[in-house]
């Protein structure tokens, strides 16, 4: 009975499989690769579960011959079982196993799929899905023996996106890769209309990218502009107060991941009140203490805030080390937007470049329709005459800076998102946003925002032409020449001002 019941088990594998043609399932189990080969896209082709799930069981290891041994496998093999498991997995019920299917299919199309390939079109009811099996079906086809199939693989391939497909039409429409004048034709006008789409997408990828940069030094220039604007400091030190909101999310995930590993995802939230009042204190250390005595004193402020940015770098070090920390991305951050086949819009970005735009809109509330907003806009346009009806000048400074600190720390919060955290972090942003401060126009929030926006897709576009050295060098030309003209700035600020 024992010896029965193993030789039974033995068979199982292949017997089992009575549904399907008992030769082709034997052939899997053949010496030579080429008959294994064959087998495979016989059983493809069926689309029956049967058929999956003895490939899976080959793909396993698990499959026994009518001996009882393991049908083995080697990569040639191996390669063309794991583009027919694809294949087969077009007829599962998920939409989502579907789609994750076809585009293991789309890095390697083979002709052999065609048959099975046409078979899911036809029957495909989600629309995203059936597009991509049409181009997938029009590529396994286009090197087809019957030219009249080849002209219809090469015109339905004008809908594709893909940069992969640009280049197989442009070989297919050269007369060494295709005899046929019609088919040439056909897919010369394809590869112009998929390289017409890619250059969009192209130039849509850059115009996200530069407006993921704009934001960055749109929260990196907001506070200074109101620093700057009202008290006149050159503040070195502003990058470090980036660093610093980057810092106390970093302390924030660490408190979420020892306390409230459960809301992990939401510490990001925390951090953002928790890094902005740590940039604010600071910043309030820093006026009360040193830059309130230089006030009136432009080289003395830089020098002196220099120095602190020195400090404050050594504080990090001895703080959290020398070495970047890691600051992770919350789950409902990771992954991305897919716009086109060649376009995926990261959803750390999305949600960097909303945040940016959200404190915007806070900042200037603030500044136009609070009684601060007023007194800072008082202090900013004519000092002096605002001390004289009663502003209390000293204390908005620290205010304003407070602010201003604050913002930077918000900054630091999206910087962490996207950046290495680590002491020396804020030192490439505090030229940048000086620049964009003094393109904008001192004190001038629209200004900001068309400097910091405009500044970094110019950048994007400059780089991918250049590369990131020659753009900083051009973007630093154009501003120079661009103050020598118009030293105001884009918006120059309204009213009487009293030079001191």
């Amino acid at each position: 009975m024992r010896r029965l019941a193993f030789a039974l088990l033995c068979c199982l594998s292949l017997a089992a499989h009575a549904t399907l043609d008992s030769a082709t399932v034997k052939q899997l189990a053949a010496e030579e690769s080429d008959d294994k080969i064959a087998a495979i896209h016989k059983l493809a082709l069926t689309a029956e579960p049967e058929a999956l799930a003895l490939l899976q069981q080959l793909a396993d290891g698990t499959l026994k011959d009518e001996k009882g041994e393991d049908v083995t496998i080697n990569n040639r093999v191996r390669g063309e079982l794991e583009g027919a498991l694809a294949v087969l997995k077009l007829i599962d019920p998920d939409a989502s196993v579907r789609y994750l299917a076809v585009k293991e299919i789309a890095t390697n199309v083979n002709p052999a799929m065609a048959p099975m390939l046409a078979k899911a079109r036809d029957r495909e009811s989600d629309p995203k899905i059936r597009a991509l099996l049409v181009e997938i079906h029009a590529l396994a086809t286009l090197k087809d023996a019957d030219p009249k199939i080849r002209l219809a693989a090469a015109t339905a391939l004008a809908g594709s996106a893909d940069p992969n497909t640009k280049a197989v039409l442009k070989a297919q429409s050269e007369p060494a890769n295709e005899t046929e004048v019609e088919v040439r034709r056909a897919a010369f006008r394809s590869y112009l209309a998929v390289k017409d789409r890619l250059t969009l997408a192209e130039t849509i990828g850059r115009i996200f990218s530069g407006l993921s940069l704009g934001s960055i030094l749109l929260l990196a220039a907001l506070g200074l502009a109101i620093t700057y604007g009202v008290m006149g400091v050159i503040n070195m030190a502003h990058g470090e107060l980036l660093m610093i909101g980057a810092y106390a999310t970093y302390a924030v995930q660490g408190l979420f991941r020892s306390h409230f590993p459960a809301q992990l995802d939401w510490y990001l939230l925390a951090a953002v009140p928790v890094a902005f009042f740590a940039a604010a204190v600071v910043g309030v250390l820093l006026e009360r203490t040193v830059i309130r005595w230089l006030y009136g004193r432009a080289l003395e402020t830089l020098l002196a805030t220099w120095g602190l940015s020195l400090m404050l770098i050594q504080s990090a070090r001895v703080i959290f080390g020398a070495q970047n920390v890691e600051v992770a991305n919350p789950s409902w951050m990771s992954g991305g937007l897919e716009i086109l086949p060649s376009i995926v819009l990261p959803l750390n970005r999305i949600v960097i470049v909303g945040f940016a735009l959200f404190v915007l809109v806070l900042v200037w509330v603030l500044m136009n329709k609070t009684r601060l907003g007023m007194f800072v806009r008082a202090v900013t346009q004519n000092r002096a005459m605002a001390g004289c009806v009663g502003v209390p000048t000293g204390r908005i400074d620290a205010v304003a800076f407070a602010l201003g600190a604050g913002i930077a720390g918000l900054g630091g919060v999206a910087l962490s998102q996207i950046a290495n955290v680590g002491p020396d972090m804020g030192q490439g942003y505090i030229v940048d946003s000086f620049m964009v401060v003094v393109l904008g126009g001192v004190g001038q929030l629209a200004g900001a925002v068309w400097a910091a926006l405009g500044l970094g897709i110019v950048t994007k576009f400059i780089e991918n032409w250049a590369g990131a050295v020659i753009a900083k060098i051009v973007v630093l030309v154009f501003i120079i020449m661009f103050i020598q003209k118009r030293p105001q700035g884009l918006f120059a600020l309204k009213g009487r001002f009293v030079e001191n």
